[in-house]
């Protein structure tokens, strides 16, 4: 599998370049797109031809993480002839969503083919295994393991990639992570604390994660404004007992 980073920002940031959540992980001729945040569509085509998409999986119904599913569905309404459609897993609510964002019923329906995602969902997609489980921060949201997918016995193949999505409680990744695993973790906080009610994870929270479960690297996002970019990188591998930790940028390509 081949990670390419497509937006990494928080909901704003003073960052020059920065846009929303966008990862793209292919493997072959398959393409699993997990977010696409405010501003991160443009990136997204200068990586790939949008609609050669196999899937878009979206963790949570923020605009940070979602809301460029407008212009995607802009793109594949208008810029072919017919029009192509797009596979999007993402919470329930999403196509209420932006059909009222635009005041108007049917406008996901036109490019979108909406599938509610739901906790410990498995989905086949192309040559990868999508892994779904809810985690706390919104009342529907979730994060993902990414792995190659086996041979029919529904399990993946070799190490994952697990992404947090947002994520007030570190335990809640547990679960999808296996010894070898590269996670893909917000970082919003930093160096902590991370405030009472924040709902969101410090540098701290994801390196004792990452101990316990015995991922092989770190690759840290979300990370708001004014925070420390190296100490935060050098405090999750101490707490992470030396794990490599590294935040990540529009641009960034890592073999997994």
């Amino acid at each position: 599998m081949k990670l390419t980073v497509i937006g990494a920002g928080p909901a704003y940031t003073d960052r020059a370049g920065a846009v929303g959540a966008s990862y793209l992980v292919s493997s072959g001729a398959t393409s699993l797109l997990l977010d696409l945040g405010h501003g991160s569509f443009a990136n997204l085509a200068g990586a790939l031809e949008p609609s050669s998409l196999s899937a878009i999986a979206i963790s949570h119904l923020h605009p940070d993480h979602f809301i460029d599913l407008v212009p995607l569905r802009h793109y594949l309404r208008y810029e072919f002839h017919p029009p192509r459609r797009v596979t999007v897993l993402a919470p329930a609510a999403l196509t209420e969503r932006l059909d009222a964002l635009l005041a108007q019923p049917g406008f996901s329906a036109e490019s979108l083919d909406v599938v509610p995602l739901a906790d410990g969902l498995q989905s086949e997609v192309g040559t990868l295994r999508l892994e779904a489980r809810k985690v706390v921060h919104t009342d529907d949201s979730y994060a993902f393991r990414v792995s190659v997918a086996g041979r029919g016995d529904g399990a993946g193949v070799g190490p994952g990639l697990v992404y947090s999505g947002d994520c007030g409680r570190a335990a809640d990744l547990r679960p999808l992570i296996q010894p070898g695993d590269v996670l893909l973790s917000e970082v919003s906080f930093g160096l902590g604390p991370v405030p009472p009610g924040a709902l969101h994870l410090d540098a701290a929270d994801v390196g004792a994660l990452s101990a316990d479960a015995g991922a092989s690297r770190i690759l840290l996002t979300h990370l708001l404004s004014g925070r420390d970019r190296a100490a935060t990188e050098a405090a999750t591998s101490r707490a992470a007992g030396g794990i490599p930790a590294t935040l990540v940028d529009p641009g960034d390509r890592f073999d997994l």
